[in-house]
Parts: C-alpha cells; structure tokens; sequence
C-alpha cells in the first residue's frame, strides 16, 4: 500500500467521506494520513455542494487505534524528531476539527482509542456502536493523554475522565456516551443504511435529525454504578492519595483498579493527573493542546516512552521497567518539567496560530 492509499476520499451523495484504511494496522494515523485528512476537510470546506463530512474507519476491527506507536518508538531510539512534527499537525487537525464549520460525522465503531479519539470525538456528530470500545490509553506505554484527550476527560462528569486518564481502560457505547465522548449509539449494522440517509441531508439541521432518527438506546454501561467510589476517590490532591482512596474505600472494583494503576507509569500518572487538572482550569480546547504539545515532546525525550512500547508493542512481555519505578520517586520538580514552555517551538494555538497550514 503506498501513502495516498492510506486515506480515501470519495464524495457519496453531499457527504465527503473520509475512509482511514491501514485495517491490518488498525488503521494507525501516519503523520501522512494526517496531512491527507487535513487536505480533505480544506477541499470539503470551500465545496458549497458539500453538506458534511464523515470519517470512519476502513475493516472491521475499528475507527482507529492511535498513532503509529512503533514508529514513534523508531524515532525516539533513534535520536529523532518526526515524532514532534507529526503531533505538530496531528494536533492542529484536532482543533480544526472541533471548529469545522460543517457538520463533522464519526463513526466510532470498534476500537476507537489515543489518536483515533482525537479524529473523532472533537467532532460535532459522533456515531458509537455495541462493538466500540474508547480509550486513552496512554500511562500504560509511559506517555499522557494527547490529542486533546485531557480537554475531553477534563469535561467528564464528575471524576469519571480522571479515572479513564489514570487507569487507561476502554469504554463501551454507555459510557462513552455518559463521559461525553459521544452523542449517539446506532447498532453497527444499521450505519451503512445511516451513511446512505446522511448523503441526502441537504443542511446541517438534517444530519442531526437524520442522527437521532437513527439513535436508540444504548447497552448499559459500567461506570454510573460506580460513581460513588469513583467521584470520592479521584477528588484527591495526589496520585498517591488516589491510590490509598481506592485501596480503602472497601469496594472490591475500587481496590482492582488500585491495582491497575500501580502496574502504570509512576511518571506518567503524576503528569497525567497534573494535565487533566490544569486542563480544567485552561478551559479551550486550543489552550489545552498546547499544554499536551509541551507534555508529549517532554515525555519523548524520558526513558518511560521507549520502555512502555518495548513492553507492551515491541517484545510483549508486558513486563516494563519504569524509571523511577515508584510512584514516590516522582517529585513535584520531575512533574513540572514537563510543562516547561518551548518558547520558538511552542505550538501556539491559543495564540492565534493558524490551526492548518
């Protein structure tokens, strides 16, 4: 497959379709699906005869699982920096996506996580199915919540995007739709038929209509029954206190993610738990993307990053060496390097920075 087969674009009726098709990668985002996408939504944008925009994900497995993490596993071994420029325009496609000016249509079916969240969920229509299963993964490779991840569980209810951006879990349609990650569940069989009715909406109003005739109740989901725990626990200062929370709190699900989170990152849990936080309180999106820019080229030059992939993609064994290796040995000045400013490299959104070249 040659790079301008790893997106394809086809207009169905008024509707730009955008097809992510690496379905033996999962449909993993390349810095050149990136530029592709970016391309399309330009082309989409200025065609008056386009109603929308839809994106969906090329096989059966899923939307799309993320970055290409064994390349950027490559770049980081090697001394390099593609990956810097790729979450450069990665991210100022998330942003552009959150304000496009037509309706944004995702269909996040299957496995939907890290970059193929930031590709669907900041769209204003977002499709989830009984197969999806949504996630930002991140601590568990030694890295944090990007793509605008941390603006989005920031906006959670509650402390229910804390517990996502800590233990890293996926989500069904229930919850996804519950931690406001998605608007509707359409059983996966029926999105075909969606797509052909969506070619024919003439205005925006119609998408939506044409979404929610199609919408229906979704699965029932795990998190509300939990919420008690969850909300209690994750109000605390410190990851360290988070823990303790969820060790003594008395319920045996709160104790199992206790677990969970000690088999992450030390690091990358206490950056990840001071970016949803500050995510809070920067409030736009844009804002919050440059926080990420800052933290993500951080975390690429720590030994965490590399040793997470090697476990978990790389070798499989499952079995990293964090360093630090304890939560403890993390201290405030280790978390605020990773906010530094990047004075000329800064990303610059919430400065007036275009969000497309």
């Amino acid at each position: 497959m040659n790079n301008d087969d790893q997106v394809l674009l086809h207009t169905e009726g008024r509707i730009r379709r955008i097809t992510l098709n690496r379905p033996r990668a999962l449909n993993a985002l390349t810095h050149t699906m990136v530029r592709h996408i970016d391309e399309a939504l330009t082309a989409a944008e200025r065609d008056d005869s386009v109603t929308a925009v839809l994106i969906s994900g090329a096989g059966e497995r899923g939307l799309c699982a993320g970055g290409d993490i064994r390349a950027i596993y490559e770049d980081a071994r090697a001394g390099r920096s593609a990956s810097v420029d790729f979450w450069r325009d990665e991210y100022r496609l998330n942003a552009r996506i959150a304000r496009f000016p037509k309706p944004y249509v995702a269909f996040m079916d299957g496995i939907v996580m890290g970059g193929g969240v930031g590709v669907s969920a900041h769209g204003s229509v977002r499709i989830v199915t009984e197969r999806s299963r949504v996630a930002m993964p991140e601590t568990g490779i030694g890295f944090v919540p990007d793509i605008g991840g941390t603006h989005l569980l920031a906006s959670a209810p509650g402390e229910l995007g804390t517990h996502l951006a800590l233990t890293g879990d996926a989500v069904g349609a229930g919850d996804a739709l519950l931690c406001e990650l998605a608007d509707h569940f359409v059983p996966s069989e029926r999105l075909a038929e969606l797509a052909r009715d969506l070619a024919g909406s003439a205005t925006s109003s119609e998408i939506e209509q044409t979404a929610r005739r199609y919408a229906t109740a979704p699965p029932v989901g795990e998190l509300a029954a939990h919420r008690g725990w969850i909300d209690a626990c994750y109000a605390a200062e410190s990851v360290e206190e988070i823990v303790e929370r969820l060790q003594n709190c008395g319920e045996p699900a709160a104790k199992e993610t206790a677990e969970t989170i000690l088999a992450k990152s030390p690091t990358a849990l206490k950056v990840t738990l001071a970016s949803v936080r500050g995510a809070r309180l920067l409030g736009s999106l844009e804002a919050v993307l440059d926080q990420e820019f800052r933290v993500s080229c951080a975390a690429f030059t720590r030994p965490d990053l590399v040793e997470g992939v090697r476990a978990q993609i790389i070798d499989k064994d499952r079995d990293p060496h964090w360093s630090p290796a304890r939560l403890a040995q993390v201290d405030a000045s280790d978390v605020a390097g990773f906010f530094e400013p990047l004075g000329d490299r800064e990303l610059g959104l919430a400065g007036g920075a275009p969000v497309a070249d």
